[in-house]
Order: C-alpha cells, then sequence, then structure tokens
C-alpha cells in the first residue's frame, strides 16, 4: 500500500478536541485540544508518567475516552472502530514479536496480515535488520526488538505512524538511524509522525511541532524551529565591589536582581543587546567588570519551567541535567 494523499490538504491528519480519560479520580488525560498536519513531525514531550502513552492510545483507539473525540485521517476514532487503521503504523509500549520466529518470519506474519505482496526484504534493510534477518525474536537486544517493531510498523508504507518511545533501548547510532530514517519519511515521503519521547534532545532535532504534556494536561506547543525565542537570556558579571556596581547600573537605567556570590544579573533586553555598553558604564563608574558574559536557558531548564517543575531552574540550571536523558520506558 502506498501513501494517498489527503482529500482536502487542509483537512487535519489528526485531530483531538478537548480529549481527557479519567481512572476514578485520576485525569490521566485532561482536557487535550490538539492538530497534526500532513507531513508534520510532531513530538509529545513529556516526563514518565505525563499521561502521553494513555494519549496515544486514545489516538488509536485502544482504549475509550472519559470526554472530547478524536479524528485521524479524517474519520472519527472510538474504541475497536479500525476504519482508518489501513493507513496507520504504530508502535505503542514495549515492542513485542513472536519469539520462536524469526526476524523475517514476523515481518512476514504481518504482511500477510495486511495482505500485501512482495517480501519484508526492502524494511528488513531500512532498518537495519539484515544480519538478523534469520534470528529469533527471543533472542534480539532491547534495541533490535524496537528496529524489529518499528520495521513491522512500517511495512505497509503508512500515511501516519504513531510513535511511543520510538528509540527506547536504542544505542546512540541505532538513535541517529531512527532519527535519520523518521526525518526522511517524512521529508522525502511526506508521512506524518506522531511520537512521544521523553528525550528532549532528540526530539528537538527531529520535530518540527513540539507539545508539553504534563499531569495529563497539554502545556505549551511550540514550532521547534521557534523554541530559541522562549527561552530566557541573561547578562551574568561581577566586580570587585557588587553593591557599588549595582548602584552604578541603576542609575544608567538598568535593573540589576540583587548581588550574589555568583556577582549581578541583568535581564534588561538593552543589556542583553549591547552588554558592550553596560561594561563600559561600569568602567566609567570605578567598578570595572571582573567577568561578563551572556547565558542562555537551556532546553532542559526551559522544559522542566514550562511544566513547573520543583527542580532548580534559574539560570544556574543552564547546567544542569535534565531527568529524561536516559531510555526508560514510557508513561501511564
Amino acid at each position: 500500500m502506498t501513501n494517498r494523499p489527503l482529500r482536502d490538504a487542509a483537512m487535519p491528519v489528526i485531530e483531538i478536541v478537548h480529549l481527557g480519560k479519567r481512572y476514578r479520580d485520576v485525569a490521566a488525560v485532561d482536557d487535550v485540544t490538539l492538530q497534526v498536519r500532513a507531513g508534520q513531525i510532531y513530538a509529545l514531550l513529556g516526563l514518565n508518567g505525563a499521561g502521553k502513552t494513555t494519549l496515544i492510545r486514545l489516538l488509536l483507539g485502544m482504549i475509550a475516552p472519559t470526554a472530547g473525540t478524536v479524528r485521524v485521517l479524517g474519520a472519527a476514532v472510538s474504541a475497536g472502530d479500525r476504519a482508518a487503521w489501513g493507513r496507520v503504523g504504530y508502535l505503542v509500549e514495549a515492542a513485542a514479536a513472536y519469539p520462536e520466529l524469526t526476524v523475517r518470519e514476523n515481518l512476514d506474519v504481518a504482511r500477510r496480515l495486511r495482505r500485501l505482496p512482495g517480501t519484508s526484504d526492502d524494511v528488513i534493510e531500512r532498518l537495519a535488520l539484515t544480519p538478523y534477518a534469520e534470528r529469533r525474536a527471543r533472542t534480539l537486544s532491547l534495541g533490535n526488538l524496537q528496529r524489529l517493531a518499528l520495521a513491522r510498523a512500517l511495512l505497509h508504507t503508512p500515511a501516519l505512524l504513531v510513535l511511543d518511545e520510538p528509540v527506547n533501548g536504542l544505542d546512540p547510532a541505532g538513535v541517529a538511524e531512527i532519527r535519520a530514517l523518521l526525518a526522511d519519511l517524512a521529508h522525502q515521503h511526506g508521512t506524518t509522525v506522531f511520537l512521544s519521547s521523553h528525550l528532549l534532545a532528540e526530539v528537538a532535532r527531529l520535530a518540527t511541532r513540539i507539545g508539553i504534556m504534563h499531569d495529563g494536561r497539554l502545556v505549551g506547543e511550540h514550532d521547534a524551529g521557534q523554541l530559541d525565542r522562549h527561552r530566557r537570556r541573561h547578562l551574568r558579571l561581577a566586580t570587585h565591589d557588587d553593591a557599588a556596581a549595582h548602584a552604578v547600573l541603576r542609575a544608567h537605567g538598568y535593573h540589576p536582581e540583587p548581588a550574589t556570590p555568583a556577582g549581578l544579573l541583568l535581564t534588561d533586553e538593552r543589556a542583553l543587546a549591547q552588554p558592550e555598553r553596560v561594561a563600559t558604564a561600569l568602567v566609567h563608574g570605578g567598578v570595572p567588570p571582573t567577568d561578563l558574559h551572556l547565558q542562555e536557558e537551556d532546553l532542559e531548564a526551559f522544559f522542566l519551567r514550562t511544566v513547573g517543575s520543583s527542580r532548580k531552574t534559574g539560570p544556574e540550571a543552564g547546567t544542569g541535567t535534565y531527568p529524561g536523558t536516559g531510555t526508560g520506558a514510557g508513561d501511564a
């Protein structure tokens, strides 16, 4: 099966409206509304437990929502209704396979179930599974089992690919290969990709649009190319007399934050645009800077600030570590 364009190019590939899922008193997904356009790589980013997997299961009709609606490729989704799935490939939660069948046999079974002609050789090669094609699935590493699951999702050349933590278990080389594969699918073949992840660095390198999810809610959406606009910047400086420097800067119309052991902090747009003028003012005021540098909030600090984490997210967190840089499992 080949990709077919939507009859209405303006129609969203995915349309989620006020979607909710409650388990007694717990809102796993809480009033989520979003759209994904054709050819986008939309990444749903969040800490483990944010509700990403639950939202994907709702999207695929695996569970019924408590509230709201979902449309995929123009068709309404409901639990048990598989009308749109001939054009959808997906991988949700842990990769699974028939353990006693080889990689090739697993894919051949999936191909026959979909009534697809030909062989599985192309997708085996694309997912770098050729050396393992005749191995039984139970002998595969977690990373290669993940590759097998991705190969099965791509067998029918889907128009929409839905992936839950697609690089889980892969080594750095495998992560880079999957990133290149997904980018090629979107940019060269027009495949729409909707994925979840807790790996911020990978999401930033791959996605065209990012939705940030926390405690079941969509707390922010950003075009990936515009992320830098939302990252805080500041000018940090130190002198031999920060109290005097604070007074000099105030006299020149700046608004430095109170002095700390690390020095002074300026967030004025004027200071950020022309830090040399700040240095000149301090020199003329008799307190030349001993250190002055422009710092920008890193992606990890931006994410933690967005979700309102209690972890430290101030300027000094720029060299901190995002808790999702490992390859943990998906979430609830």
